[in-house]
């Protein structure tokens, strides 16, 4: 990669880490969202292979999960509200989603990995767009059998698309009545349990694959986690203090909007 080309991507890459932070901030998503889609299209503009793109930014955006969430982790509990016994109840099922989730991601495709996000994106956009606030589907968490079935689809889901747990778990926890600072926060723990051992695994399955870019490691490209990391941590304050002194209801649909799109051209790239 020529010097122009490589001061190019690195500036795409911190504008990247500063998007996603802003956005994590604001709205309380995960950077993961916004990472994912804007790896996917950088490395379409580079030239990256298709049977490894995705793979890539998923696993890069899985690294930089990892020190975004130790550090959300520990703000969130001197706040107490990271819930230490649903973690307990939970943390074992996600890992195990986790585990099978990469373990499929290794085994499938390019194209079968972008579906997967597309789809769960679509997802996420119209419960941001049309499900009211304060509105629930339930007055507790699911029983046992049911309430780990959903944390292993959270695992698995998450780490093949790149994300943590805020994005799924959040929403999850919310419409079964569970107080939205608590769950926001014990997502921020979640996200550690999906970030390491993903990245982990993404770093395995990759290993001697042809096509990635340079300086990846298995999947994970580490000049994508240098530059992303640092203007992530440094906005995700500086949104959340926005979003204390605005409405962020208008900016949640107009995100929703952003997915909404994002996830239509992937599927119409993948039908093509």
């Amino acid at each position: 990669m020529d010097p122009l080309h490589m001061a190019l991507l690195s500036a795409a890459l911190l504008a990247t880490g500063a998007v996603a932070g802003l956005l994590a901030g604001l709205l309380g998503v995960g950077g993961g969202i916004v990472i994912v889609p804007t790896l996917y299209y950088l490395f379409t503009l580079l030239g990256i292979d298709e049977t490894v793109r995705m793979h890539v930014a998923v696993g890069t955006s899985l690294a930089t999960l990892i020190p975004t969430s130790i550090v959300s982790m520990r703000a969130h509990a001197k706040r107490g509200v990271v819930d230490r016994d649903l973690l307990k109840s939970l943390g074992p099922w996600i890992f195990g989603g986790v585990v099978i989730g990469t373990a499929f991601a290794g085994w499938v495709k390019g194209p079968t990995l972008t579906g997967v996000f597309a789809v769960i994106a679509l997802l996420v956009a119209a419960n941001m767009a049309l499900r009211p606030e304060g509105i629930t589907l339930a007055k507790d968490l699911p029983p046992a059998p049911y309430r780990h079935a959903v944390a292993v689809a959270v695992g698995a889901f998450s780490v093949m698309m790149g994300i943590g747990g805020g994005t799924l778990t959040v929403p999850i926890l919310s419409a079964c009545s569970y107080p939205i600072r608590r769950a926001v926060g014990t997502a921020s723990a979640i996200g550690l349990l999906i970030g390491l051992p993903g990245a982990l695994g993404f770093a395995w399955n990759g290993i001697d694959m042809p096509g990635r870019p340079p300086a990846t490691l298995g999947y994970v490209n580490w000049i994508g986690f240098l530059l992303i990391v640092p203007t992530t941590m440094v906005l995700v304050p500086v949104g959340a203090r926005i979003a204390h002194a605005i409405n962020p209801a208008g900016l949640r649909k107009l995100f929703a909007l952003f997915l909404f799109i994002t996830s239509l051209r992937m599927i119409a790239a993948l039908v093509k």
